[in-house]
């Protein structure tokens, strides 16, 4: 163990794979869970409130960081995680297809969390201790770049896998062409069946689609109209048991009354900045995007319950499936139509077209074997660690010889980082370095989405996946590498100003779309993607700084309560941000914005940092 072989080994051999799997159970938390409840019947409110309550263990993480700290070392605590995120991941796939899924993986869902976070304070914590000063600023980039590269693998590849067992083990597929042509008639009325289908074959058991050509015209059209065109479908489904959900908890009905908070504070600062700021009135144009229909059954009794789930496979995302996305038949409803009902974004004024997929396949055994893959994955990662991570000489455990030495312990940990010096500085520098950009990360995707009536840009959801989820993505990547490279090269006392000035001067850039509202799509790709470039660069210096304020005896409490830090931080500006823009619009909210930058250049300017910290040796 004490081998000096062993006590340093190159980073890239260990950092990809650690934050890969420090990324992927984060992911399964947030994201994944709400998918796979979805496509297992679960209502929308169940999935909101409980899986909301998921994501507690990485906001009170903090708290019990010290008792990594103390007890054993972080490199144990790292691969006994990994080997315990398995299990909650079995635990998954081994529940999935019992009547109670839903209790029995929520409580599997929470081991994971808490397991995931605490692999979180430990992995962190190892890096600072099994790495340089200049490692940490090199691979600062590449550690954020492989947990991009988990949440991509995690909300992408898996749910790809899980559709593709999916559509292997039921019917065979049938696919809907939805095209939007001009001069299409519109969609007057929804016409329930008279009667059932006649037919019944006794051949292969198929989905029979009512037509798998649709067409609509790219008009828009009243809203009333398209929502009770929807409605109307959605009542059909309803009644003849086509739409079923596990409903375990009651939204609220009643309105609570206005808090002395809101009489007192936002209400009259509400009034006053609508005054003084207000944008002026705009009628908006209350008008939706088309809509148009089709039909599906079964050929014959089924003997079994089998779940239809048509859903987007190609093409524009433009058009979206707004009823059918789940349909439920039996021998009692097998030869009843189902509707299934696409609608154009309202935005949309040319003639596009899109492909839908209608699968029909075991939607629990596709899920059950996507876990049992990452319980595999897991296991690899846990052995693989536990041999190639590097055994640093200060990763020791701390002393708790009894309780009473490990609460003092526990509590001086604490007291430790709130005694550093200029605590309250740093304290501000975690809160306020992304002052503005907590505010404006919450407001891109609905600025560009929103119509031009509004002073928004007016983007098609399709065109907004492209502008925002796929050239921003790529731009803040190589921002975030770019950052740590740099760093690596002179460290971050040398870099520290150009990081705060592209971090937060590109945000200017949404001013000049708000009132110029450009057409041209390469020109709101190039200003999206300098922004993103610009945070992932100037991100570098806050993550460097973290590690710089966590230096000393107890590096891993001392990071994880930074990150509390940092997610208070990016929480609480991001919760009034949509208030403060639906008062005043887009095009002072971004010059708010700009100006809610001047606190991340005072903390930048006011805070301690060594001019060799990070430097190349």
């Amino acid at each position: 163990m004490d081998n000096p072989r062993h006590s340093i080994r190159n980073p890239w051999v260990w950092v990809p794979s650690l934050y890969t799997a420090e990324g992927l159970p984060y992911v399964l938390v947030m994201t994944v869970s709400v998918v796979m409840y979805k496509g297992l019947g679960i209502s929308n409110t169940d999935i909101a409130l409980y899986t909301s309550w998921l994501y507690l263990p990485w906001v009170i993480k903090p708290l019990w960081s010290p008792v990594v700290d103390i007890l054993r070392t972080r490199r144990w605590w790292i691969w006994t995680m990994q080997i315990l995120i398995g299990a909650g991941l079995a635990g998954i796939a081994l529940t999935i297809p019992t009547s109670n899924f839903f209790q029995y993986t929520l409580a599997f869902f929470w081991l994971l969390a808490f397991s995931s976070a605490t692999h979180d304070i430990a992995a962190d914590g190892f890096y600072l201790l099994a790495t340089t000063e200049k490692e940490q600023a090199f691979f600062v980039g590449i550690r954020s770049t492989f947990y991009r590269v988990a949440t991509i693998f995690g909300q992408g590849l898996l749910v790809i896998l899980a559709g593709f067992i999916q559509s292997h083990t039921g019917l065979p597929k049938e696919q809907i062409s939805v095209a939007a042509k001009p001069g299409v008639a519109l969609v007057q009325s929804v016409d329930a069946p008279a009667s059932r289908h006649a037919y019944e074959s006794a051949g292969e058991l198929r989905i029979m689609v009512g037509s798998s050509a649709v067409m609509l015209a790219p008009d828009s059209r009243p809203s009333k109209e398209a929502a009770a065109l929807i409605a109307q479908a959605r009542e059909w489904n309803i009644t003849n048991k086509f739409t079923r959900t596990r409903q375990l908890a009651a939204a609220s009905q009643t309105k609570p009354e206005d808090s002395g908070w809101k009489k007192h504070v936002s209400g009259p600062l509400s009034d006053w900045l609508r005054k003084h700021f207000g944008r002026k009135p705009v009628a908006k144009s209350d008008v939706a995007g088309n809509v148009a229909l089709t039909t599906l059954s079964l050929s014959r009794p089924p003997g079994r319950e089998v779940v239809v789930t048509p859903a987007f496979g190609s093409g524009d995302k433009s058009v979206a499936l707004v009823e059918g996305m789940r349909l439920v038949f039996d021998d009692s409803n097998w030869n009843v139509p189902a509707f299934v009902v696409f609608q154009l974004d309202a935005k949309l004024k040319t003639a596009t077209e899109a492909v839908f997929t209608i699968r029909s396949g075991s939607i629990p055994l596709s899920w059950t074997i996507t876990f049992y893959t990452l319980v595999g994955l897991f296991v690899l990662f846990g052995f693989w660690h536990r041999f190639v991570l590097p055994y640093p000489a200060v990763d020791q455990p701390g002393v708790a010889r009894n309780i009473g030495v490990f609460l003092t312990e526990f509590f001086k940990t604490f007291g430790a980082f709130f005694t550093k010096d200029r605590i309250g500085v740093l304290l501000l520098f975690l809160l306020l370095y992304r002052f503005a950009e907590s505010q404006l990360v919450k407001l891109v995707v609905p600025f560009l989405l929103d119509g031009r009536e509004v002073g928004g840009l007016g983007l098609t959801t399709g065109q907004v996946g492209l502008v925002y989820g796929t050239i921003g993505i790529i731009a803040l990547t190589c921002g975030g590498l770019l950052g740590g490279m740099a760093a690596s090269r002179h460290g971050l006392k040398a870099w520290l100003w150009p990081m705060v000035c592209i971090i937060h001067l590109p945000d200017a850039i949404f001013i000049y779309l708000a009132y110029a509202q450009p057409d041209s799509l390469a020109v709101i790709s190039a200003c999206v993607a300098v922004e993103q470039f610009g945070y992932g660069f100037g991100f570098t210096a806050y993550m460097l700084y973290m590690i710089y304020i966590a230096r000393g005896k107890h590096q891993t409490a001392h990071y994880a309560i930074c990150t509390g830090f940092m997610a208070l931080g990016m929480m609480l500006p991001g919760m009034w941000s949509g208030w403060l823009q639906e008062l005043i619009g887009y095009q002072h909210f971004f010059v708010w914005v700009l100006l809610a930058t001047i606190p991340g250049f005072i903390v930048a300017a006011l805070i301690p940092l060594d001019r060799e910290f990070g430097k190349r040796s």
